[in-house]
């Protein structure tokens, strides 16, 4: 049984916090690790097989190195382009049996999303368990989690006939209903009391070749696009890239559509359903992260980044409310059923019966050409990070952090010098025709026009101040000569 993650989509929803260029998948919402990193975590003793992790191109350096905090050597396949959960998992099907070709038994997958909460992990792995003999002998299966309130949210599973005690055959996959129905689904049990309707989770468990197979009927322009753009891949590092052209001819649709409402409506006992009762969440609005999380007497939960501790964050006569603070102390005094999130660059607060709209605060953002919406203040790149810590007409501050052995491509700038102040640890600089190392409270100048390389040679973080100063400050006046990660 190998774990397919997917790991794309932007996370609008949870915007200060989750941007573009850093989406909910890759925080940690719900406890130290990331939700990426819960997620393989959660597989623990259920499978021995390492992920293949699906995701975007701007995201690759950040699965890479959360998978390698938690010692995974997961296969990273890269999407050119976002085509939904059928091309995707068409891809990662492919892959698995390309790389498990000469298996005795076909390749399981065990497709989960990368922002999940699954609170109670053990129920997780014991219903994902009563599928697997029946996906063995290839019945496509599913997890359906028991609904706890008349939800408009989700998507739901009409659960059919008992195939044993814990598994029910697939009637129907619906769409997200309307308050009226969805009261009605939530209320509707089977003869033996079990819910007649469960909340789609998107986790399922096929074998891949069942699940080309399907495709292949349902929806042979999907399969021929996805073959054609696997058959261009090429190995990057960590990566596996498709050939782009071939992956944009693909239609977008997802799995529901393509595979699971076309074989429900065959008839049978195809789709197998395990009702699960995990205390799960998709995380999908800043409302849903106070549901699950931690409060205290008044019904407020906190959540504290950065260098914070949890005293930094101060609530005086208020009651119902979530706040998240980053970068600064926050306070409130007599709210009721607030969100506030804190970030360097942005401040939200909002009602919190409102934040299903905050995808149109991000909207908005990309409609004026603001950058809010895609990145942090602090961005990350694979070598390390940097915080854009001031700015103004013609200088630009940066604070600087390079992994150990890490190293900046080989690069030049027509528009900016640039000034580097070591604070900890050891740079190793190319400046010109010149390498020299700069030690804590040495600097160096690159004038403009000069080819340079900065390289952390030693084994803690190099930590450095950057000063920028000229007519122009963007990110796009980079020329890379040289550069170890394969970046243009």
């Amino acid at each position: 049984m190998i774990p397919v993650i997917m790991a794309g989509g932007s996370g609008t929803r949870l915007w200060p916090l989750s941007r573009t260029a850093f989406p909910k998948q890759f925080l940690a919402l719900n406890s130290h690790l990331t939700m990426l990193q819960e997620t393989a975590a959660r597989l623990s003793g259920l499978v021995s097989a390492e992920p293949v992790v699906i995701c975007n191109e701007e995201h690759r350096f950040l699965v890479a190195e959360q998978m390698r905090q938690q010692n995974h050597k997961a296969s990273i396949l890269l999407e050119p382009v976002g085509r939904n959960t059928a091309p995707a998992i068409a891809l990662a099907a492919m892959q698995i049996l390309r790389a498990n070709g000469g298996a005795e038994e076909a390749p399981i997958m065990l497709i989960l999303a990368a922002d999940h909460v699954i609170r109670d992990t053990k129920a997780f792995q014991q219903a994902a368990m009563q599928l697997l003999p029946a996906v063995k002998a290839g019945k496509f299966g599913t997890l359906g989690i028991v609904p706890t309130e008349a939800a408009t949210g989700y998507g739901y599973i009409k659960v059919g006939h008992a195939e044993s005690d814990a598994l029910f055959a697939v009637e129907q996959f619906v769409e997200k209903p309307d308050l009226p129905t969805a009261q009605q689904y939530f209320s509707e049990k089977t003869d033996s009391g079990v819910n007649k309707w469960l909340w789609n989770s998107g986790m399922f468990m096929i074998r891949a070749d069942r699940y080309l197979a399907a495709l292949k009927q349902y929806r042979p322009d999907i399969y021929s696009a996805c073959e054609q753009a696997m058959a261009g891949t090429a190995q990057d590092y960590d990566f596996i890239r498709v050939d782009e052209t071939a992956f944009k001819a693909c239609p977008d649709e997802s799995i529901d559509y393509a595979i699971m409402e076309p074989l429900s409506k065959a008839g049978g006992s195809e789709i197998l359903v395990a009702p699960l009762d995990a205390g799960w969440s998709d995380v999908g609005s800043w409302s849903a992260l106070w549901d699950i999380a931690n409060k205290d007497e008044n019904g407020n939960a906190v959540m504290v980044g950065g260098d914070l501790e949890t005293d930094d964050v101060i609530l005086q006569q208020s009651t119902n409310s979530f706040v998240s603070a980053n970068s600064r102390m926050v306070t409130t005094l007599g709210v009721d059923n607030l969100v506030i999130v804190d970030t360097p660059d942005a401040l939200l607060v909002a009602s919190k019966d409102k934040v299903q709209d905050v995808k149109n605060i991000v909207a908005e953002l990309k409609a004026q050409g603001r950058n809010q919406h895609h990145q942090h203040r602090e961005v990350y790149r694979p070598w390390g990070k940097y915080d854009s810590v001031d700015h103004g007409l013609r200088y630009q501050v940066k604070r600087i952090t390079v992994k150990p052995g890490a190293k900046l491509s080989v690069q030049m700038h027509h528009h900016r010098a640039e000034h580097w102040i070591v604070v900890s640890g050891t740079a190793k600089v190319t400046n010109g025709e010149k390498t020299f190392l700069v030690t804590e409270n040495q600097s160096t100048y690159i004038p403009i026009g000069q080819v340079h390389c900065l390289e952390n040679p030693g084994v803690i973080e190099l930590e450095m101040i950057e000063v920028q100063s000229g007519s122009y400050l963007g990110e796009d006046d980079i020329v890379r000569l040289k550069d170890q990660y394969g970046r243009a």
